[in-house]
Formats: C-alpha cells, structure tokens, sequence
C-alpha cells in the first residue's frame, strides 16, 4: 500500500501526539470543561489580582514591567514578586541568576517606596530536569499558598515573564492551584513560527510543557512576530523619562549601559505586554486557539482535540508606551 506524503505526516503527527498525551497524563492534573477555561481567559473587566514572576536581572525590560504592574494600581493588584532563574554563560551555579533578580527586585522595590518583606520571595535555584521533579522555593511556596486562597469566581492572575519553573514547580506540587489562577506568559513564537527556540522557553522546555499540558487557564503572548515590535530608543526614552524620578533615571540608564556599542538601534521591551493585557486586554489582540504541543526539539504540534487557550497576535505599541511612560514619571 502506497501512502502520500500528506498521509505521512498525519501519521507522524498522530504519534508524537500519543507519546504527549501518554506522558501528560502520567501526571494527574484537576480536569477544567472547555466552558469553565474559556470564560477564565476571558479578557478581565474589573481590577484583578496578580503575582509578577520574574528574572528581572537578566536583561533591562522586566525592570519596566515590575514598574507598571506596581504603578497600574487602578486595574492591578500586585501581591508578590517571585524571582525567576535564568543562566548565562559566566554563572557559576543555575541558583545565580535567580539570586541576581531577586537582589534587583528589591532595588526596583526601593525606588517604588514598598518594603520588600513578606512581598519579594526567592524562586527555584534551577531548571526543572524532568516534569516529576519540581523545585521547592519559598516563591514557589507562596505562590501555592496564594492560589489555593483564591476560588475560580475571584482567580489569581500569575504573570511569568521568564521561564516557567517556578509556575510549573507550583502545579505538580499542588495541581488543584489550576482551577484558581490563570498564567498569562511571555515565551515562545507564534504558533507557526519555524522553531520556539527563545529564551523563556528555552532555559526550561519542561516547564513549559507542564504548563501546557496542565490545562491551566492559559495566556500566551509570543515573542516574534507580535511582542517583537514593541521597541522603543535612547532618543524616545530621553525624551520621556530623564530627569522625572529616581526611578525613570534608573530606567533610562540601564537601557544606555545595555545599548553601549548599539547606539543606534531600537530595543524591545518584551516583558511589559503580559502587564499591559491585563491593563487594559483592548490594546492587544487575542485569539482562542488548541494549545499546542511543545516536542522536546522546541517545536509545536498541533491536535485539535487540545484544550483551548488565548495566544496574543497583534498589539498597540504607541497607547501602551504612553500608558507606561506617564505611570512611571507620575
């Protein structure tokens, strides 16, 4: 029997989509209707509570977002930091990057006027080696606590703008959390995109693919093609924070000493989209689609039998930089 190429790829798709399953399902999660996860990820109306999630000293745009979820008072309730890991190629140890967010936090909190106590929590000191194995932290521990206080009718918006190992570490340590929060992510392309090869979710494939295939009311804003074209300069940013604050001077020079050798280019802000969906959802363009499946070559597979989720296409970067820009010189 002949077999053509479409035929072929179905198969193969077929199988991979078996093995997925078969391993997600070797880990028991709480099972959500379509009804109940659809109206979750609704785009929220009202002021909501959230938790940041953060690897805020690997690069100089998850300073601006701490800034506006804390500044954006009138629609966000901030009740915990949790410090992120991230690796680069000169630490020492997983744990190092993490303590390095964790230390800025509390600098970014200081400028803010809050106290970082019982606020800022250290996060897990690695990445998730395999999805039976999830790393206790104190921001882990928090974030559990935190969830399992909450209720589907007044939820807990988690908002990771780097790797999912703290959230993921979370949902195999208490899967009931998932009837309670929605997880609105920063990471990983579009849905089309050649490769999910991208920071966030490359350093922890596995989390990741716990949080796909939790169920977990889910949120995704993916870097290329759509957060990618919120960037901003040296001139523009001069323009609109020297001189206001403490705060948009330390903004301000953080974007000049990560520019140094690239003047005259133009930067994206990744981490301040998650923030400014839940601000106000009108100025991102969302869609309902199957959740993907993440393979462990970095690459999505598609089954329509999948849960749904929300996955960000299209944004408003000029109303989102102005929204931004006032908070923080206000």
């Amino acid at each position: 029997m002949k077999y053509s190429t479409f035929d072929l790829t179905k198969l193969t798709l077929s199988i991979i989509t078996f093995f997925y399953i078969l391993a997600s399902n070797a880990q028991t999660y709480p099972e959500l209707n379509d009804v109940f996860r659809l109206n979750q990820i609704e785009p929220p109306t009202g002021k909501v509570r959230m938790v940041l999630d953060t690897d805020t000293y690997n690069e100089i745009d998850d300073q601006f977002a701490l800034a506006y979820a804390y500044l954006s008072n009138e629609k966000l309730q901030l009740e915990a930091v949790y410090a992120a890991p991230f690796k680069r190629s000169w630490h020492e140890s997983d744990g190092q990057g993490m303590e390095e967010s964790y230390e800025e936090i509390q600098r970014l909190l200081k400028f803010l006027g809050k106290d970082p106590a019982g606020f800022a929590f250290r996060g897990s000191d690695g990445f998730l080696k395999d999805i039976s194995e999830p790393i206790q932290s104190e921001g882990v521990t928090d974030l559990i606590s935190k969830a399992m206080a909450s209720s589907p009718d007044d939820p807990l918006y988690v908002v990771p703008i780097g790797p999912l190992t703290n959230i993921a570490s979370a949902i195999l340590l208490e899967p009931k959390i998932i009837e309670n929060i929605i997880v609105v992510w920063l990471g990983g392309h579009g849905l089309h995109w050649p490769t999910q090869r991208e920071h966030n979710l490359g350093l922890d494939v596995k989390a990741a693919q716990v949080v796909f295939n939790s169920g977990v009311p889910l949120v995704v804003f993916p870097c290329r093609p759509v957060v990618s074209h919120f960037r901003t300069t040296i001139p523009e940013l001069k323009e609109s924070l020297k001189g206001k604050n403490e705060l948009s001077d330390y903004l301000l020079d953080i974007f000049i000493d990560y520019s140094k050798g690239r003047e005259n280019y133009s930067k994206e802000i990744w981490d301040v989209i998650p923030v400014a969906w839940l601000v106000n959802p009108s100025w991102i363009k969302t869609s309902i689609v199957h959740s993907p499946i993440l393979t462990d070559q970095m690459t999505f597979s598609f089954d329509d039998s999948r849960h749904l989720i929300r996955f960000a296409s299209e944004l408003n970067r000029d109303v989102i930089f102005r929204d931004l820009f006032m908070k923080i010189t206000k």
